[in-house]
């Protein structure tokens, strides 16, 4: 009996729930193989487009992995609709590696195994590879024009987060009785009683003359929640603001037409991009983007209460408009500037990474912190803090050179050396999931010649699926207890630093480039706290052997 990995793919365009899909794939699948095998282990994508390349989705990529593994227990892959795992020129870029290492593959629609000589097999695959893309582009126009009929002709809520100053509520039952037996309606915007009275008072004030900043100062000193502070469910991804008001939400606000009461979409596309232009191959990567005024899809009539009238909408746009067509000076080329502790210097107010800045023909390190977020976080961090290199960096070579000199080396060593301790917990995670590995190398031998004997071959399949995912799990716990490397003793570091010893001692002669680089190989890590006026340090050299240290 031969031994088949089955692979499958839902993702929502698909418009299927995951569970049913995979069921009628893999009945499909088994229906084809049943006189000649069965399928003992499974590879399901869910919610992965048909576009993405085989390495890019989890479970194929999986696969993929698996079959250079002599113990990957199948001999062939078996795909119940090949639509739904090929996508334009992916099957001639999977076959052959399936093929060198001599994993067949299966298919309904040639009746069983594709043959690797057969052209007319290739053409067929090709064909429901160019089938599938076409699909895919016919949903995308189909939904796109029905998107854009329904904002135009309806003036529909076509779903997304509502504007600041609005909430979502209910509209009746959708018109799509299938939908509609299923409990969906239709929803719309009405003012939210309490972020409604901003949204206006953003654009008086903004027709009155204050710029994107001054108002979102405004709005956080009157301790008045930002868009993702009074609606954090639906911001998660901008939970760390604090509440803060940025000039970005007062500037979202000013620029969205929804505010005079119409509906409004297309303002943005999604453009498919190649991920790496060396490689087509990689496939494509979405990116979102602006579309011209000219494209948007407007509402007829007016299909919710408007915040603000159109004419006063239509001020503020030419007040923005004016800013961006203001003449402007073009500058001189910037000068490319080494700043030798780039990346490896932070704040000591906020935890963020200081970044260089050349002020009074000087290298500096600068921390810019808004306002408006220091106040909602409660930190007492100056609007810009400065710290000039050379301040830090003559300090920093003489103690590193101490760290490495004659009278001191020996003890550095010593240190990092015993930084290298073995971790106990490590060695038992790893000690266990060697005996899980080797308890399930046992049961699939056991279950293997069960199946040779003649045993239920459907139970014992479902035996053996269960078995390699737990195997699989084993591995991956392994992967993440190993060590980084072997202990090394107090005189193996001594040999291996013997080169830095003597860099170190000529770092304050160092060109910049030079000695940035070098710091980074040290594993330097400074913090600054400009309360104290104090720069703490901390050293890890040669990366892989980690020791602590500060002044």
């Amino acid at each position: 009996m031969k031994r088949f990995a089955f692979y499958g793919r839902v993702s929502t365009e698909d418009q299927q729930d995951p569970t049913s899909s995979r069921g009628w794939q893999l009945a499909r699948s088994t229906a084809l193989i049943e006189q000649h095998g069965v399928v003992v282990a499974e590879y399901f994508d869910v919610g992965q487009s048909r576009s993405l390349p085989w390495k890019r989705r989890p479970e194929a990529a999986r696969l993929l992995s698996d079959l250079a593994r002599p113990d990957r227990g199948f001999d062939a892959v078996v795909i119940g609709e090949p639509a739904r795992a090929f996508y334009g020129a992916q099957f001639g870029l999977t076959f052959p590696v399936l093929t060198h290492y001599g994993v067949e593959l299966w298919v309904p629609e040639v009746g069983g195994r594709v043959d690797p000589g057969s052209d007319a097999h290739e053409l067929v695959m090709s064909l429901y590879g160019g089938m599938s893309k076409g699909e895919r582009n016919r949903i995308k126009i189909r939904v796109r024009s029905a998107m854009a009929n329904q904002a135009a002709t309806e003036g529909r809520f076509l779903g997304g987060r509502p504007p600041y100053g609005y909430r979502i509520a209910d509209a009746g039952a959708h018109p799509n009785p299938g939908k509609a037996a299923l409990g969906q309606r239709l929803h719309r915007l009405e003012p939210d009683p309490i972020s409604a009275p901003i949204a206006r008072r953003i654009f008086d004030d903004y027709i009155a003359g204050r710029g994107y900043l001054a108002i979102a100062e405004r709005l956080t000193a009157d301790g008045i929640p930002s868009p993702s502070g009074h609606d954090p469910a639906r911001n998660r991804h901008r939970a760390s603001s604090g509440g803060a008001w940025g000039k970005s939400a007062v500037r979202a606000i000013i620029e969205n037409p929804r505010y005079t009461g119409r509906q409004v979409w297309n303002r943005q596309r999604r453009d498919e991009v190649l991920l790496d232009v060396d490689d087509v191959a990689a496939g494509h990567e979405t990116k979102l983007r602006w579309n011209d005024p000219s494209d948007w899809i407007w509402s007829a009539e007016q299909t919710h209460e408007a915040l603000v009238d159109a004419d006063l909408f239509e001020r503020a746009q030419q007040i923005r408009l004016a800013g961006k067509q203001r003449p402007t000076t073009h500058k001189r080329p910037r000068v490319k500037r080494t700043y030798q502790l780039s990346g490896l210097i932070r704040c000591g107010l906020c935890g963020r990474r200081m970044q260089g800045s050349f002020n009074n023909g000087r290298e500096h390190y600068r921390c810019q912190y808004a306002s408006e977020y220091a106040i909602a976080k409660g930190i007492d961090h100056p609007k810009t803090v400065y710290l000039r290199e050379d301040r830090i960096t003559d300090a920093l070579d003489a103690w590193l050179a101490t760290m490495f000199d004659e009278a001191t080396v020996d003890a550095t060593c010593d240190a990092m050396s015993r930084a290298q301790e073995p971790d106990d917990a490590l060695a038992a995670r790893r000690e266990a999931a060697h005996r899980r590995i080797a308890d399930c190398d046992r049961r699939l031998d056991r279950y293997r010649a069960a199946l040779e004997a003649g045993a239920d071959a459907l139970v014992v399949a479902g035996w053996m699926r269960e078995v390699q995912g737990e195997r699989l799990a084993a591995e991956h716990e392994l992967g993440n207890a190993a060590p980084a490397q072997a202990p090394l003793t107090a005189n193996e570091v001594r040999a291996l630093i013997g080169g830095i010893q003597d860099a170190v001692a000529l770092l304050g002669q160092a060109d910049p480039n030079l000695k940035a680089d070098m710091y980074a190989e040290l594993g330097v890590e400074l913090t600054y706290q400009p309360d104290q006026n104090l720069v703490k340090v901390r050293a890890q050299p040669c990366r892989t052997v980690c020791v602590g240290g500060g002044t």
